[in-house]
């Protein structure tokens, strides 16, 4: 098992101040936690968080307070949540888990400190005015997820060379993500000689007709869109009972029984938040903290998954894994 790590800070880093942020005694700093997930989903990702915290020198409940919004799969909360944490004149607020998040805060307020974590471009997205001075209230962490779109789809073709029909599973609740990611996936079927079909989810409901469209199109893989909403155990049940292989950006969808994930490891990016945003507690401004790249990409598979489904995984793809699971 082989693992490629490497963290990129653009631009450099910034000096680490000695002095923490002066407040009133015996007040903790607030931080606001801003997500698009349910507090008991993917707590993985919120413990990298505080991990982070912990290695910028701060601890829930003894230096610090954390108001955690969830906004549990509605993006349509996500404005509410944001200027609520604003009314309650949090000290910076973490927007983490995708670029609507980020956005929502960034709505929200031009003045408290905000630190994202989003894997698309954020000058692209108007975040930030660049990745090595920011400017404004915002910085954050970007991975590289939807930039893997294509690579999912190259690994797919090398599982199932026959197969010309491929789809792909997008949240239009999540425009950015979903815009990205079909983006970046077309591109790389035209030069493989594939027929991508996009296709829409946008609630756990939506799955079985999903699979419907999926078994009429006779499409032979599946990708799975960057948005938490596609780590569900239904939509695992549904490849399997349909025989459909699917490759999924997070570790998390392997790990639920998936067949095989490629992409960032999103509590790597989680942590670096969690970093960030201690770091602008101590008093570093985000328009002089550089965006930070989150470059840690594991391919891992499921042994277990590919029996269900009579696949031989090729050697090619095995001699590439991160991680087996069997």
């Amino acid at each position: 098992m082989r693992r490629r790590e490497f963290i990129t800070l653009v631009g450099g880093a910034a000096a680490w101040p000695v002095r923490a942020r002066a407040q009133q005694p015996g007040k903790l700093p607030v931080i606001g936690f801003l997500t698009g997930l349910s507090p008991d989903t993917y707590p993985d990702r919120t413990d990298a968080f505080r991990k982070g915290l912990h290695d910028a020198g701060y601890i829930e409940g003894r230096n610090i307070s954390i108001e955690y919004r969830w906004a549990e799969g509605h993006y349509d909360r996500l404005q509410r949540l944001a200027a609520d944490l604003v009314d309650r004149k949090v000290a910076v607020i973490a927007a983490v888990g995708g670029p609507t998040i980020a956005l929502a805060a960034r709505a929200a307020t031009t003045t408290i400190p905000i630190v994202f974590q989003i894997g698309v471009d954020p000058v692209e997205l108007g975040l930030v005015t660049s990745l090595a001075r920011p400017g404004g209230n915002i910085t954050g962490i970007t991975s590289m997820n939807i930039e893997l779109g294509s690579k999912r789809l190259e690994f797919m073709h090398t599982l199932v060379p026959a197969a010309t029909e491929i789809a792909l599973l997008v949240n239009p609740t999540s425009p950015t993500n979903a815009a990205n990611d079909a983006k970046d996936t077309q591109a790389t079927a035209g030069k493989i000689g594939v027929q991508l079909h996009v296709l829409q989810a946008s609630s756990e409901d939506d799955f079985e007709n999903v699979f419907a469209k999926i078994l009429d199109l006779r499409v032979g893989g599946l990708l799975l869109g960057t948005d938490a909403l596609f780590i569900k155990e239904h939509l695992i049940a549904l490849s399997m009972h349909h025989s459909v292989p699917t490759i999924g950006p997070y570790r998390a969808f392997t790990e639920a029984g998936g067949l095989m994930s490629y992409g960032g490891d999103i509590a790597d990016s989680w942590q670096l938040a969690g970093v960030y945003t201690g770091r602008v507690l101590k008093g570093e401004k985000p328009a002089d903290l550089p965006v930070q790249q989150a470059t840690k990409v594991q391919l891992v598979l499921n042994l277990k998954a590919a029996k269900r489904l009579g696949i031989t995984i090729p050697e090619a793809i095995l001699a590439r894994a991160d991680e087996v699971i069997e």
